[in-house]
């Protein structure tokens, strides 16, 4: 596999990666073995190289114990041969047997992610929920002796509050450990003040990476639900709220005519935008169905202008 020319720098760290961060929360859950190895194989061709999974994806099936998604993605790297060629994502902190943010849990959980994922080392290792009774000093220092072993290139966090991510980063530097590289927000068209704000800033000043889930609202954000349609999805009460709202109404619109001057999927054009934010560097969305991949894939040569840009940030206020 060739090296895509799409690729952008993950912050500070020495990763590179494809405009779109492909998700793994599906795989073992509404796509089983088989389908994720298609869907995996598809973006590889198509030059994605970021995959983005969880510990505890997908233990909220019945069934399932947690790790299903790291272990299908370690099969899958196994049987193609190809761990140097992606950046593999991975959380700690929600799996039912590996809870919070303890140090001592940090490197349990990542050694079992390891041993599912069937490699020695995670390329960038997420805090996935802050636990802030914890203190930054023993987490940074948790992880710190994941990077220094080896077993981890770099650290981040996802759903951490500003002052906590600033004491985090303020510790890195002043103990000269590991430090963030990226963030993991929840952040969309029509969830912005999820992320825009102190989090964002901080973000901007501090060189980190955004690399948001949810990028396409649970799905409302693909066009597919509209007035009088349903949709038989597992996340269609999430997309109906978007739908009930006059925010979430003037978006669709907006997105639309944007869509239509391009000549492009719906979502292809939500995912544009978010990639055009301050900080973003590749939004995660997840694909349960290979018929679904080409609109994520597409924000990678998608370019809106600054009017169709500042025309979905205003429909989306």
């Amino acid at each position: 596999m060739t090296a895509s020319p799409h690729l952008r720098k993950l912050g500070s760290s020495s990763l590179e990666v494809f405009p779109l961060a492909l998700g793994g929360n599906v795989f073992g859950w509404t796509a089983d073995e088989k389908t994720s190895f298609a869907v995996l194989d598809a973006y590889a061709a198509a030059g994605g190289n970021f995959v983005d999974t969880a510990d505890s994806y997908s233990n909220w099936v019945e069934g399932n114990s947690g790790g299903e998604s790291e272990t299908i993605i370690g099969k899958w790297i196994a049987s193609r041969g190809n761990r140097d060629q992606v950046v593999v994502a991975t959380k700690v902190s929600q799996h039912p047997d590996f809870k919070g943010l303890s140090a001592a849990n940090i490197r349990a959980a990542a050694d079992a992610s390891l041993r599912r994922l069937g490699t020695d080392h995670i390329d960038l290792y997420y805090t996935h929920f802050d636990q802030p009774e914890v203190p930054v000093e023993e987490i940074i220092g948790a992880l710190d002796e994941l990077v220094k072993a080896g077993k981890v290139r770099h650290i981040a966090a996802s759903n951490i509050g500003a002052d906590r991510l600033r004491e985090s980063l303020e510790f890195s530097d002043r103990e000269g450990l590991a430090r963030y590289v990226a963030l993991q927000p929840h952040y969309n068209l029509v969830s912005r003040d999820t992320y825009e704000g102190p989090v964002q800033d901080l973000a901007a000043r501090e060189g980190l990476a955004a690399v948001p889930y949810f990028a396409l609202a649970s799905g409302f954000l693909t066009g597919k639900y509209r007035p009088g349609t349903e949709v038989d999805s597992p996340r269609a009460e999430g997309a109906a709220k978007n739908l009930a709202s006059e925010r979430g109404q003037k978006v669709l619109t907006a997105l639309d005519e944007v869509a239509t001057a391009h000549g492009a999927p719906v979502a292809t054009v939500a995912l544009a935008w978010l990639a055009a934010q301050p900080t973003v560097v590749a939004p995660i969305a997840s694909a349960r169905t290979l018929d679904q991949l080409p609109a994520l894939l597409g924000v990678a040569d998608l370019r809106l202008t600054q009017e169709e840009l500042d025309r979905l940030t205003a429909a989306s206020a």
